[in-house]
């Protein structure tokens, strides 16, 4: 669906706003990345478990565990402990999962004004941050152990943060009213 919105009402008007000459060059999405941090896991190995059922359930794809990088004393940390789970979409499953979060996920936030536009990088990539997990259709609250914020990343082929901004606006992103 959001595929056909992309190809139909995007595509077009992105090339003429920014002025592109040859199609393959307008901006397009290459993945989505859903990303769960999670300090607790250094010792409570079950919250790694419950996550990982969530972010299934979120995403339709098996997470991967993340692992440190470090040891780091202060936070009882040692390299190669998992601290987190990742999940990158790509193709269809990338697009279901964005016209989920577009049209029924973030209206669903209380107070939802509509998302930043100073979460872009220099490249026109653009990370979201939710506050917890509740906020998707698929999970059930009463089986929720623990409320869990994660931190969305869509990457695109944009080659400046204004570029993006367009594209995903065009795209139906909410972006807060200036």
């Amino acid at each position: 669906m959001l595929k056909e919105h992309y190809k139909n009402n995007v595509i077009a008007p992105l090339q003429e706003q920014l002025g592109i000459k040859n199609v393959m060059g307008v901006p397009r999405l290459v993945k989505v990345v859903v990303n769960i941090g999670m300090g607790e896991a250094i010792t409570n190995a079950k919250a790694l478990e419950a996550a990982e059922k969530d972010l299934t359930t979120i995403t339709g794809q098996h997470p991967i565990t993340t692992r440190s990088k470090k040891s780091i004393a202060a936070f009882k940390l040692r390299q190669g402990m998992p601290i987190g789970l990742k999940v990158t979409l790509r193709g269809k499953r990338m697009y279901d999962f964005l016209g989920k979060l577009i049209n029924s996920v973030l209206p669903r936030i209380r107070d939802f004004q509509g998302v930043p536009r100073t979460a872009f990088d220099s490249k026109g990539n653009y990370t979201l941050g939710l506050k917890e997990q509740l906020v998707f259709p698929e999970i059930e609250y009463d089986k929720v152990d623990k409320i869990r914020g994660m931190e969305i990343t869509i990457v695109t082929t944009a080659a400046s943060r204004e570029e993006g901004e367009k594209f995903l606006e065009l795209l139906g992103m909410p972006f807060i009213r200036n």
